[in-house]
């Protein structure tokens, strides 16, 4: 028995006949624009209107929709083998792209493991984490340390170390692993509460787990290089592996090609994803330091690393990724960064006058501004797309992730929207 069809201006997402969105309750959310292309930082929707994109396909699209260059790889890839079974077998773009990717990273990172998602990419690195020690001999050391504020995907595992705060997580928290959760050590009180606790329990602990120099969907929260070094110094005192989610910092988001090279520090195991294949396709990795690797290296078929997503090393998603880093390497990606980072910081400056304003912030191409509260993020959403631009604000701040190559004034009308949104609102 269908049901009466709502007035247009009444449809919510529950209306939408056969999907169901993430993060979103159905029953409120207003019905979703639907989009038909893409190019560059422009997404067009059915109705024809344009959007200048202010986040990059969540955080994926570095070098803009449809880059050609990332297009005819694709078109290529296709042609020759578009997928083969990765067990038992390889393939040239998933042997070159691992190569690369062990030859930009830092230190020894050498062994890379492919899967499809970030979420488990980071699945994998605290598998790998736990089996390195047990692999070793060493008994007792099955937890994972991680920090408030945190995210590190929504998959069961994952939850088990975001900030149980943070989104649906603590509905869950009688089916997760429990773990050991504490503050980043960003100041001195920060650091001795660590110190004592990894004192009293760092034998039961496999890895710290972080996201370097920005907690994502935890806020945009941002810290100080100073704090991976002390992490890593803390690890390497500990006898604890030191993982890093480099999945949306990764591949010069926050300046650099990686989070870790502002520090000066070599994690264990380094997790990557997103902007990977520039936001063409899905395709993660897990990298790990030769040291890790090593202790899986055994007569014993039990130290194998037993984990093999079915998808994995997508020779179409690899040769995708190729082509990115081609651009990284011929493109001045990095220094658009720095371009973007100085005018986000100049344009998003009238913020912090406005009522209800509690900070603004840039690193790279991250500028945020962060409110006392954000009661309904889907009301400026869709004043934002009545301004032509696409921006999704969560939690309590309103923030920019644009891809690298957006023009100037592309970049200018996403900040005015922001500053004019804000001043409406106040």
């Amino acid at each position: 028995m269908s049901r009466k069809a709502p007035s247009a201006h009444h449809l919510t997402a529950a209306d939408q006949p056969n999907l169901w969105l993430p993060y979103t309750q159905m029953q409120t959310a207003p019905f979703p624009v639907e989009a038909v292309s893409t190019s560059a930082s422009r997404i067009t929707l059915a109705d024809g209107r344009e959007l200048v994109d202010g986040v990059a396909a969540w955080w994926t699209a570095c070098h803009g929709y449809s880059h050609p260059h990332i297009h005819a790889a694709l078109v290529r890839q296709a042609e020759r083998m578009p997928h083969v079974m990765f067990g038992g077998m390889v393939h040239e773009p998933a042997i070159r792209l691992a190569a690369r990717l062990a030859a930009m990273l830092p230190g020894d990172l050498e062994r890379v493991f492919f899967t499809d998602s970030g979420s488990v990419a980071m699945e994998v690195a605290i598998k790998m984490a736990v089996q390195y020690h047990i692999n070793q001999g060493t008994e007792g050391r099955q937890k994972i340390l991680s920090f408030r504020g945190g995210y590190h995907g929504d998959t069961l595992g994952m939850m088990s170390i975001c900030d149980p705060e943070e989104g649906m997580h603590s509905l869950f928290a009688g089916v997760l692993p429990e773990q050991v959760l504490a503050d980043l050590p960003v100041d001195a009180a920060s650091l001795a509460q660590l110190e004592a606790l990894l004192a009293e329990r760092g034998d039961s602990i496999a890895a710290i787990v972080t996201e370097p120099l920005v907690q994502g969907a935890g806020g945009m929260l941002f810290h100080d290089p100073e704090v991976l070094r002390r992490l890593r110094k803390l690890c390497d005192r500990h006898g604890t592996l030191l993982i890093l989610d480099e999945i949306f910092t990764g591949f010069g988001r926050t300046g650099t090609m990686f989070a870790c090279e502002q520090a000066g520090v070599v994690p264990d195991i380094v997790a990557l994803s997103k902007a990977l294949t520039g936001g063409t396709m899905a395709l993660a990795a897990t990298v790990a330091r030769q040291g890790v690797f090593e202790a899986f290296l055994s007569d014993n078929a039990g130290h194998a690393l037993m984990h093999g997503p079915t998808f994995m090393a997508n020779p179409l998603a690899c040769a995708v990724a190729n082509a990115s880093l081609d651009l990284f390497e011929t493109e001045p990606r990095l220094e658009q960064v720095a371009a973007i980072a100085a005018q986000l910081s100049r344009e998003l400056e009238p913020c912090r006058t406005l009522p209800g304003v509690r900070d603004v912030r840039v690193l790279g191409a991250i500028g945020v501004v962060e409110l006392e509260t954000l009661d309904n993020p889907d009301a400026l959403r869709r004043a934002f797309v009545e301004r032509g631009v696409w921006i999704r604000p969560f939690r309590n701040i309103v923030y920019l992730t644009p891809a690298f190559t957006i023009k100037p004034e592309e970049l200018t009308r996403l900040t005015t929207a922001i500053v004019d949104v804000l001043r409406e609102a106040a």
